[in-house]
């Protein structure tokens, strides 16, 4: 055996820091892999050039684990190398052998990106968990010699004439301290399964002490039963070489899309609907989104999209390629043109990543406003699962929000679908977007406002407290005013009887017994309605940011309620009487903070106390009216 130091350029030396190299160490196995993929890609465009022979057996990469003797091999059956050629590849660091294998083949075949060629950089990741590596090769060239090369982490390794019977290479990894962890059958499955699992060539997985009980239980039932022989398990690959997003979108259907989802995200329900991207000029990119079904309001905020590099996992989510807000959706997306190993800050600065992240940006709009145009209905039924991600998209990306404001949807309080425009087009006021945010607790509002034909629209989310801001910002003079707001001059009529309304408004003051209180008489078209709350919008709107980021203690709303007393009320105008009552001062106090509490209840929950305080009067109040008759 040769001995010789590792060939290192300076500016290159952090590859071989290995602590360094990646952040994750499991990537070894990925590059390893990679490279056997790489490998038998190159043989087999020699093979349909006509400059190498069609292999007898199948294409394959495997990772072998022997536990006892603290092993990891990944061996192919690609291309192999020659003496020479695993000196300049392996021991050159950071050298790539894909460079000068494209550039001698660069004018018979195009794509030349699609042979990663990761040897050095990649291979040398293997000393993340190993104290010593070596490599069993064979060239494909005619009386190539095997050739053996060994290295134990130092920048000495030894190389010479190997034993390799037949054509490929063998990566056998010592496993050091640092890398124990890797000695283990269901830990390396998992890193096959996300990093290798759409790898273009066949990758099988064997445990050695596995393989030696399986032969030894078929040598024991053939010699119990000599004259039959047991049924020989078949491998199987851990992966699929052939992804749904590599098919054109004519040539698949419904069902190997939804199939694909399932098998992909081991997601039980469904996706809604879902975008083919295929892109070629000026960059390559092809991949599958899906909008996954929500359980609830940004359910997803870190969903699934994966990044792949020629069928070769990258990362999840990674936000400098992908925009953010899609992260809320599950995907796959190929792109190879990206490097397996990259930093954010190149990313963040890369021309191709910001054109990419535009396309994929302007395709999920254009899917969005073609459901919209050519099947309002299904959009439409859509619209409760995807909103969150369209609401949110639009505050995160006013590209996204220009490209798809045509299709944004409210939903009324009578279930029905309608765009800003329709909305406006058959309000009274088409500058004001009435809104609810609790159909249940405002329930007497929405009355009052359909019985004087007045719509408002659903915004009962947390998404919806900065959105209805966004909208206003952006919707050109449109304002949003929640149903409590204000007494709308729609809701106004004429005074049925004249009221001393300062009298009115002394009473209540000093039987709630609260100064902070603001009091005013209206007279409304309703005579049902004894009293309502206004709370001025931007007020409201301050105490839900305040309660979003768990600061419900520092605005006190109460200051900025104003009771709204009906003159039109029966109960209303009983008071003044009663006022001048001395016997009544006890159920004028109660009908007050009876009043009180019924307009609060439209508004928002009583405290505990309140709502003891409440019943308890209720109450009392039914007896006087049983004692009465």
């Amino acid at each position: 055996m040769q001995k010789g130091n590792l060939s290192i350029n300076s500016e290159n030396i952090f590859p071989i820091i290995k602590k360094w190299l990646y952040s994750d160490t499991d990537i070894f196995l990925r590059e390893l892999v990679s490279n056997g993929c790489d490998a038998i890609a190159k043989y087999k465009k020699l093979v349909s050039m006509g400059e190498a022979e069609e292999s007898n057996s199948p294409y394959k990469v495997t990772v072998r684990l022997d536990e006892k003797n603290s092993l990891i091999e990944i061996e192919d059956n690609g291309i192999g190398m020659t003496e020479d050629e695993v000196k300049e590849y392996i021991t050159q660091i950071a050298f790539s052998g894909a460079t000068d294998f494209i550039s001698k083949y660069q004018d018979q075949f195009e794509n030349g990106n699609d042979i990663i060629g990761h040897f050095g950089l990649g291979f040398y990741s293997a000393f993340m968990v190993a104290d010593k590596v070596e490599i069993d090769t064979l060239s494909y060239k005619n009386d190539a010699k095997a050739v053996k090369w060994v290295c134990d982490g130092g920048i000495e390794y030894e190389i010479g004439e190997g034993k390799k019977p037949t054509r490929g290479t063998i990566i056998t990894l010592h496993v050091g301290e640092e890398g124990k962890e890797f000695l283990n059958s269901w830990k390396l499955k998992e890193i096959l399964a996300k990093y290798c699992y759409f790898m273009p060539t066949e990758i099988y997985f064997e445990d050695v002490e596995e393989v030696k009980k399986a032969e030894e239980e078929r040598a024991k039932k053939l010699a119990e039963n000599p004259d039959t022989a047991p049924v020989e398990e078949v491998p199987k690959p851990v992966n699929d070489t052939t992804p749904l997003w590599l098919k054109k979108p004519s040539e698949c259907t419904d069902e190997e899309y939804i199939s694909f989802y399932h098998k992909v995200f081991t997601d039980f329900n469904d996706p809604l609907f879902w975008i083919h991207l295929s892109m070629d000029y000026p960059f390559r990119l092809k991949g599958i989104l899906y909008f996954p079904k929500l359980k609830h309001e940004l359910d997803s905020v870190e969903g699934q999209v994966k990044l792949y590099n020629n069928q070769v996992f990258i990362a999840d989510n990674l936000k400098e390629v992908i925009p953010e807000f899609l992260l809320l959706l599950k995907g796959t997306i190929d792109c190879p043109d990206l490097p397996l190993n990259v930093s954010r800050s190149f990313l963040q600065n890369d021309g191709y990543v910001t054109k990419m992240s535009k396309y994929i940006t302007k395709k999920v709009a254009d899917k969005l406003n073609s459901m919209f145009k050519k099947d309002r209905k299904q959009y439409e039924g859509f619209w409760n699962d995807i909103s969150p991600f369209i609401k949110y998209g639009c505050m995160r990306e006013h590209d996204f929000y220009d490209k798809v404001k045509d299709s944004l949807l409210f939903v009324n309080t009578d279930g029905e679908y309608e765009t800003l425009d329709e909305y406006k087009a058959k309000a009274k006021d088409s500058s004001k977007v009435f809104y609810v945010n609790d159909k249940q607790q405002q329930a007497q509002y929405i009355k009052l406002f359909k019985d004087n034909g007045v719509e408002a629209v659903v915004l009962d989310t947390r998404l919806d407290v900065p959105y209805v801001g966004f909208l206003e910002a952006n919707c050109g003079g449109t304002k949003f005013a929640r149903i409590d707001s204000d007494v709308s001059e729609i809701l106004k009529g004429e005074e049925s009887v004249k009221l001393d309304t300062t009298a009115l408004e002394e009473l209540f003051k000093a039987n709630l017994e609260n100064d902070n209180i603001k009091i005013k008489v209206e007279a409304l078209k309703s005579e049902d309605v004894s009293g309502m709350i206004e709370l001025d919008e931007q007020a409201r709107r301050m105490q839900e940011m305040s309660k979003m980021y768990g600061m419900e203690n520092s605005f006190d709303s109460t200051k900025d309620e104003t009771l709204v007393l009906n003159s039109n009320n029966k109960v209303v105008q009983l008071l003044l009487d009663l006022k001048n009552d001395s016997n009544k001062g006890e159920e004028t106090k109660m009908l007050c903070k009876q009043i009180y509490d019924l307009a609060i209840m439209s508004h928002k929950p009583l405290s505990m106390e309140a709502m003891t305080a409440f019943v308890a009067r209720s109450n009392k109040i039914m007896e006087l009216l049983a004692e009465s008759k």
